[in-house]
């Protein structure tokens, strides 16, 4: 049995749509599939997830409504219309749109999680009419009927473990196509939570391992996972098969085609996934497999860059002499829920890399304030176009002399490297550079491993 999901530019509109259900019907094999919000159908289009989001803030600011609930309405009607759905289908579609700001919630927090989540499962609810109409025998099955409970915060929410045991439970039929809205899932209290954006990939995920799929396959926008980034890299080489872990990395690092979170279910399930094209669902894609016995064919996987990232810079003589130095910084960031990446440290230098996305200017200050403050260091510096670099392969392991094919080309472009880190997996090297040479640094090691 295969678990099959679609990205929202994969449904954003019907013909889209029909690729998407072409791609299910032509595999009695595919089973269940996982819908995402549709997505933008042009440039200057927008994702019905931003239209949902646009929704629940209005509500909560009591602003009038009616037009975003029209625009909303029409992206499911126009795809409704291409196939030729009777109107009168989709009743629920529109009174469960109107009915989003008459719910009880929680606090505004629970609110914008339910609306972002009714762009799934709205359109998991058409995806299951339109099969049927077309004389597939399909079932809507809602994360509330399979039992995909949730904990964490409602916008950022995590499977619980009680979710493998409720989906051991459910029963289908063998002729049945089960249809899922991802990206959300419900809390113990009976609220609706959603994943991190991107989260319909973790519900892909949890469904393979939950229902024991034999392989989850991932439609997209792009015929495979390559190797460097298509902006940085004109024609990079397609990845044809990688592991778990080297995907684990890259994703970490900026590879955006698959949600780095949603491979622990997959490991955890040890299912294998296979990232496709559905416009080009022919084409073999990139297979995503367990680390055993996986035979590497080049030394280097992938190479990726991240430029979100900034770093806060220490220097104290004697450093190292000194119980608890580290901890007291770290209790610092933990004071302002900050998590740190990355924290290379020399005797009497420490670097604290972490994601901007977490932080902003004025905490910032504050963190630095408070550190200055209570460790009084010789030396403190923000550095704020911090990019790492991840250069990834499970052929590095077995090779002695990579490091200086990875820093060779970079030092004939005069590009620094102010950090460089090799984890005890031996699989991915960690480079750190600025913003400003990081598209370089990536290009310069792609033509020294991939050129020829």
């Amino acid at each position: 049995m295969k678990v099959v999901k679609f990205g929202g530019s994969s449904l954003a509109d019907g013909p889209e749509y029909e690729h998407a259900i072409n791609i299910i019907t032509a595999d009695p094999e595919r089973r269940v599939a996982v819908t995402s919000a549709p997505g933008k159908r042009h440039d200057g289009d927008i994702k019905v997830t931003d239209l949902l989001i646009k929704y629940a803030k209005a509500v909560i600011n009591d602003e009038d409504t009616n037009t975003l609930v029209s625009q909303i309405f029409n992206r499911y009607q126009a795809i409704a219309d291409y196939f030729h759905l009777p109107a009168d289908q989709l009743a629920s579609i529109k009174g469960r749109l109107l009915a989003l700001p008459k719910q009880d919630y929680p606090n505004d927090h629970y609110l914008m999680a339910a609306f972002k989540a009714h762009g799934e499962r709205l359109n998991a609810e058409l995806m299951a009419l339109v099969l049927n109409h077309l004389g597939h025998n399909a079932r809507l099955v809602t994360p509330e009927e399979a039992g995909i409970r949730v904990t964490g915060t409602p916008n950022n929410a995590s499977v619980s473990p009680e979710t493998y045991a409720l989906l051991d439970r459910l029963t289908y039929a063998d002729n049945e196509l089960l249809v899922f809205p991802g990206f959300y899932g419900i809390t113990m209290a009976g609220h609706i939570a959603t994943f991190s954006r991107g989260g319909s990939d973790i519900t892909g995920a949890i469904l393979a391992r939950g229902l024991h799929a034999d392989m989850y396959e991932n439609f997209t926008d792009v015929d495979a996972i390559y190797s460097a980034n298509p902006n940085v890299i004109d024609h990079p080489q397609p990845i044809s098969k990688m592991t778990y872990r080297e995907m684990r990395e890259l994703s970490y690092a900026g590879f955006s085609v698959f949600h780095d979170e949603a491979l622990i279910p997959a490991i955890q399930g040890n299912v294998p996934i296979n990232v496709k094209n559905t416009n080009h669902p022919e084409k073999p894609g990139t297979l995503i497999v367990p680390d055993q016995s996986f035979q590497p064919t080049d030394i280097i996987t992938g190479i990726v860059s991240g430029k979100h990232f900034g770093a806060i810079y220490l220097h104290k003589y004697l450093l190292n002499k000194q119980s608890g130095f580290t901890l007291r910084i770290l209790q610092i960031l933990a004071r302002h829920h900050v998590s740190y990446e990355h924290m290379p440290s020399g005797i009497d230098d420490i670097t604290i890399i972490l994601d901007k996305n977490q932080i902003n200017d004025s905490l910032i200050d504050t963190i630095c304030n408070e550190i200055q403050k209570e460790i009084n260091p010789d030396r403190l510096e923000w550095i704020n176009n911090y990019a790492i670099i991840m250069v990834v392969g499970e052929g590095m392991k077995n090779r002695t002399g990579v490091i200086n094919d990875i820093l060779s080309p970079l030092a004939e472009k005069h590009i620094a490297v102010p950090m460089i880190n090799q984890g005890a997996s031996r699989i991915a090297i960690m480079i750190g550079t600025y913003n400003e040479d990081a598209d370089a640094a990536v290009a310069a090691i792609y033509h020294r491993f991939f050129a020829n």
